[in-house]
């Protein structure tokens, strides 16, 4: 059966009505709220036939219907139409990030965060892991007679400070020349090139002593291959209480624990490379762990610099028009938020 024009009114009457008030939709609401004219029984008769088409279900406690996740699919891909955010929800976003910024990891925690804010759901955003990334600039800081402090500034800006055990102490003058010299030899070079070879170069070439560079090389290497590389930022956690859905409260628990595995939430956002917007809806999603929640991916640019990717997680009776809005309006604002950042 081909889902007509009159069917697909119905069912885009029948998801914006459940994902507003959470309640499941009759035949008399939808003729009453969307589609005038038509009489309850025909919009009765569509609504039984969207149901057995798959698109639609019927909780055993209630003569309406909510979508399924094939009804949502439908949905998104052929009948949400974009929505501009209203002004409240634009003075939150100029509000949360004219804050001063700290470094390109602070800015992606107030994005996720003002996301969250808007949209009412939980974000997750991740930063490239270093091995992605290349250098921007070393600084070494003496702490005491055995530690100093490594400063690295990547490629995209976020800043990342290492401690290196020494066998003896440096003062500033000697590591304010390590400083020059390694960043002259790794200015724009990728992380993930870094090795052995590299910096044998740097003893042969330069009065670095060996004791210095052998750590400085293995705190990086460890650092550049660990998983803890990368910014994890989570958002909302507890936004899901807001949602009938998570009632249940072995099912909310279970929802946050999960959500406090960094390991599980970089392998449920993903490396992502691609720049547009993905939905994924209640079983189209991979992680069984959320099969009953709807997850909208994204990533943030600077020319060809990924700066992040960003993952709201929510119900599947969820705003997909409001959230695709807020990413979008984001995205345009990007330019104009990095430009007065490198200010």
């Amino acid at each position: 059966m081909i889902l007509d024009d009159r069917k697909l009114k119905i069912l885009q009457a029948i998801v914006e009505d459940y994902v507003l008030t959470g309640d499941p939709v009759g035949s008399r609401t939808v003729s009453k709220k969307y589609i005038f004219g038509m009489s309850p029984a025909t919009i009765r008769n569509d609504m039984a036939d969207l149901e057995e088409m798959g698109f639609l279900q019927q909780p055993h406690t209630s003569a309406g219907r909510v979508p399924s996740d094939q009804g949502y699919r439908e949905y998104v891909d052929r009948l949400m139409h974009a929505k501009n955010l209203s002004k409240n929800d634009l003075d939150k976003i100029k509000e949360r990030l004219t804050t001063a910024l700290k470094d390109i990891g602070h800015f992606v925690k107030l994005t996720s965060n003002v996301i969250s804010q808007i949209t009412n759901y939980t974000t997750v955003a991740i930063t490239p892991q270093l091995n992605k990334t290349s250098v921007k600039h070393l600084q070494f800081v003496p702490i005491d007679k055995t530690k100093i402090l490594l400063v690295l500034v990547t490629s995209i800006g976020t800043v990342k400070n290492f401690i290196i055990n020494v066998n003896k102490e440096y003062d500033n003058d000697f590591l304010y020349l390590v400083s020059n010299v390694l960043n002259e030899k790794f200015k724009d070079f990728p992380l993930q090139n870094i090795d052995s070879a590299v910096w044998d170069e740097i003893e042969r070439t330069s009065n670095i002593e060996k004791d210095v560079l052998v750590p400085i090389f293995e705190t990086l290497k460890e650092s550049v291959n660990s998983s803890d590389s990368t910014d994890v930022f989570l958002n909302g956690t507890s936004n899901i209480f807001n949602f009938p859905e998570f009632n249940d409260v072995s099912r909310a628990k279970e929802f946050l624990q999960i959500l406090g595995e960094p390991d599980f939430l970089i392998k449920l956002i993903g490396d992502e490379n691609d720049r547009k917007i993905k939905i994924k809806i209640g079983s189209e999603n991979q992680c069984k762990e959320i099969r009953n929640c709807s997850l909208i991916t994204t990533s943030f640019w600077s020319g060809d610099k990924l700066l992040a990717t960003l993952g709201v997680i929510g119900p599947t009776r969820m705003d997909y028009a409001k959230v695709v809005a807020c990413i979008e309006y984001l995205r345009n604002e990007m330019p104009n938020l990095l430009t007065r950042f490198e200010g």
